[in-house]
């Protein structure tokens, strides 16, 4: 019988090796976000254009990744999908290297988005080195890990965007999955015992209510979080007169917060509030974020907005991951958190080709008040889900 003590001497290496591999892999595939929209449109594409090659990033994802983890849970292998998942993401900026108008673009969204599809193996092997009780220390922990490859990569586009143009960071994202590759051959799995479960007997966790509800609320924080401060906030900013350097750090602020805030949400002090307190404020924060980001005066005022975004990504995100699993049967998690990540990636991506359309109809104003009525009836789920369960 292994001690607890003993678990977390074997694991912590584990942990340590899974946490800098996640850091690369989500450095490849953001380093270019920040500039992506400025580049297609400095290329003439227009916005519903733009919204569709945003959008080819989530639909790969929401395509791919139920069956993604119904095969895990089938055959219990995480360790070659974290690897397919690396290559995919290097590949990816390989089209847009040598094909660097929006159809590279759209081919490189379609492969980054399997390689993100893969994201469930990379969080379900991180769990299993976890108690069960710490299960949201956990998914801050990783989701701390991804900001902040995510902040490395926006930091690395700010400084050599201007200087060096789009070529160069896509070199860059190439170049990051070559170590992930490596230190990912050293990643120990856990063996697998016992007869692979049936389809259908994994399909059931499916309709399990709590998991659709925080499926549908990360929904909303993924596809605001891609409308948004990954793509048409930096045009509303550019609007606004933002040169690429401001741009860049808009984003940076973004990520930094994200990155903070997913780490407090692994801590005891937000465990002490919990996720019926967090989860309704930091939707009610984002729906002020659409509201603020299409009638700031001047770029200045972008910096502290940013930091609304952030927590969205850092804190919502973390508990809805937490609040979801929650309770989950071990046998069923990778296809529950398929089936968590496939819901999310609809609203990544259909929700950016919303934007795009309506931005191009009814302007970019109208668009993001749309994306805050979309929010606040997140908000109001949020709130009677656990106004019900303080009654019961």
């Amino acid at each position: 019988m292994i001690t607890v003590a003993e678990k977390k001497t074997r694991d912590t290496p584990q942990i340590l090796l899974l946490s800098v591999i996640v850091s690369l892999f989500w450095f490849c595939q953001y380093v270019y976000i920040p500039y992506q929209t400025i580049y297609l449109s400095g290329i003439g594409c227009a916005p519903t254009l733009i919204g569709i090659v945003t959008g080819a990033y989530g639909f790969t994802q929401m395509v791919m990744r139920l069956p993604l983890g119904v095969t895990s849970d089938r055959y219990g292998r995480q360790r070659f999908f974290i690897i397919l998942g690396i290559f995919s993401a290097g590949t990816a900026s390989l089209f847009r290297i040598f094909l660097p108008n929006e159809y590279g673009f759209f081919l490189g969204n379609l492969f980054s988005g399997f390689a993100s599809a893969t994201w469930i193996s990379f969080m379900i092997l991180f769990f299993s080195h976890f108690q069960e009780n710490h299960l949201q220390k956990a998914s801050g922990l990783i989701v701390g890990a991804n900001n902040l490859g995510i902040f490395l990569g926006f930091s690395a586009g700010t400084l050599l965007y201007r200087h060096f143009g789009m070529h160069l960071l896509c070199i860059l994202s190439a170049a990051a999955a070559l170590p992930a590759l490596f230190l990912s051959l050293f990643i120990i799995e856990p063996s697998h015992e016992g007869q692979a479960p049936p389809v259908r007997d994994l399909l059931k966790i499916c309709t399990d209510r709590r998991l659709i509800l925080f499926s549908l609320l990360a929904l909303i924080q993924q596809g605001i979080q891609i409308s948004t401060s990954m793509s048409f906030t930096t045009q509303a900013a550019q609007a606004r007169g933002a040169d690429n350097t401001q741009i860049g750090l808009c984003s940076v602020i973004y990520i930094i917060t994200a990155v903070l805030s997913s780490y407090f949400a692994a801590s005891k002090a937000a465990h002490k509030l919990g996720p019926s307190f967090w989860i309704p404020v930091i939707l009610a924060c984002l729906t002020i974020y659409c509201l603020l980001i299409p009638n700031l005066p001047n770029i200045e005022w972008f910096y502290p907005a940013q930091i609304l975004s952030g927590l969205s990504t850092g804190i919502l995100f973390s508990f809805c991951t937490s609040e979801a699993m929650k309770n989950i049967p071990k046998e069923t998690k990778s296809t529950a958190m398929g089936f968590y990540q496939s819901v999310y990636a609809v609203g990544m991506t259909l929700l950016p080709i919303v934007t795009g359309a309506l931005t191009s109809v009814f302007g970019l104003r109208n668009a993001f008040y749309s994306l805050a009525g979309l929010t606040a009836v997140g908000l109001d789920g949020a709130i009677v889900y656990y106004c019900n369960r303080r009654g019961a």
